[in-house]
């Protein structure tokens, strides 16, 4: 037996508590009603008895006995007792006829009743059951992880629309989630690899290193360039192989408090060149927050030195701190060099993606990107208006650290 639908089952309880009722004050009206205008057996056999009992006395009375007053007024007795039953016949037949009537249209009062419960329920059912089939619907839209239909339907019960709303934001919290929880996955996954590959390439390069200077006290005059190859990839692999023990580093040691503004005063001091104009604007009411210094100190390091290598020309390079409305910390990066080309902006913080720089193996906005997310806060790029690269943090007062 198959299972009435939420909308069927819907419809039939309001045509219920529609048409029972209904039908019992239907009921109860047409009895109500023909009841005072139907005489009983009773009454009608007590005006039987009547009418035989003056029918025995006008045969058995003789007439021509009676004096003029008593015949005039056995004839008033007989006229008045004829006009009475026939009145009475007459009544009956028009209490019946009128009772008939009375019951017809009460019946057909009910049955438009009815028939106004069925439209009415049909009608609310259809109001209830739509868009309750369509909550369900986007559930299942949710569940496989497709996009939810555009919404279409105006007007309406507000607490649905207020269900749509919360659903939608459900739906692009889940896939934001999603999104975060695969991309620290891959991160994972690749800190991981970064460590091992680290550890791999430092093992041979200190024997390259002891063999490349013992080579070097022997060699001919010719050999001295091949050597020095040997050297400059030596060098190379080392930095590569300290990239790599950056990238599969993760915090270690309790949390402290860090001044973001001292921080970003002193790297501009250190790695901005005199002749490059520096600017940091800081807002006094920034809070500090709660982090390790040296993750921190080695992204705001890789994002000063990408500014200063962009060369920003006269306008220099603008460092610019402040407080969120949540009580975090924002911080931007402002260069007006070349800016990043269009085919790396949705890739920019991948690992291995390079604008090209000499001596750049891509991994410094990645190593960036894990630092800052490692302390539960977010980069990102945007143009800086009449050219440039412009790099926005936002950092947490107190983050929940990731922890080995």
């Amino acid at each position: 037996m198959s299972t009435l639908t939420f909308r069927r089952r819907l419809l039939l309880s309001l045509v219920a508590l529609g048409s029972v009722p209904t039908a019992i004050a239907v009921i109860g009206w047409a009895l109500a009603v023909r009841a005072p205008w139907s005489p009983g057996d009773r009454t009608r056999t007590v005006l039987d008895s009547v009418a035989h009992t003056g029918r025995t006395l006008v045969e058995t009375v003789d007439s021509t006995r009676l004096t003029p007053e008593e015949r005039r007024a056995l004839g008033s007795h007989v006229q008045a007792l004829n006009a009475a039953l026939s009145r009475v016949k007459r009544q009956e037949a028009l209490s019946s006829a009128y009772s008939a009537i009375l019951a017809a249209t009460i019946l057909g009062l009910g049955a438009v009743v009815l028939y106004a419960s069925f439209r009415l329920g049909g009608y609310l059912s259809r109001q209830l059951s739509r868009p309750i089939d369509e909550l369900v619907g986007w559930t299942v839209q949710i569940g496989r992880q497709r996009p939810l239909p555009p919404d279409e339907r105006e007007g309406g019960a507000p607490e649905f629309q207020a269900l749509r709303g919360a659903l939608r934001s459900m739906a692009e919290g889940l896939t934001e989630a999603r999104g975060r929880e695969l991309e620290a996955e891959r991160l994972r996954s690749f800190r991981e690899l970064a460590r091992r590959v680290a550890h791999e390439m430092k093992n041979p390069l200190t024997p390259i290193r002891f063999a490349v200077r013992a080579l070097a006290t022997d060699a001919a005059p010719g050999q001295q360039e091949s050597l020095e190859v040997l050297r400059v990839e030596a060098d190379r692999l080392e930095r590569l192989a300290q990239e790599f023990t950056e990238m599969g580093r993760l915090p270690e040691g309790p949390a402290a408090e860090v001044d973001l503004g001292e921080l970003l005063g002193e790297l501009s001091r250190a790695l901005v060149p005199p002749e490059l104009p520096v600017r940091l604007e800081q807002d006094p009411a920034t809070p500090r927050v709660m982090g390790h210094y040296e993750p921190l100190r080695r992204a705001f390091d890789n994002l000063i030195r990408n500014a200063v290598e962009a060369e920003p020309g006269p306008e220099g390079i603008r460092l610019v701190c402040g407080p969120t409305y949540d009580g975090g910390v924002e911080i931007r990066i402002i260069d007006h060099g070349g800016g990043v080309p269009a085919g790396l902006r949705d890739r920019l913080f991948d690992p291995y993606v390079t604008g090209g720089k000499p001596g750049g193996i891509g991994l410094g906005l990645a190593i960036v990107r894990q630092s800052i997310e490692t302390h539960g806060g977010r980069v990102r790029h945007e143009a800086t208006p009449g050219g440039g690269a412009t790099f926005v943090i936002t950092l947490p007062h107190t983050p929940r650290l990731e922890r080995r």
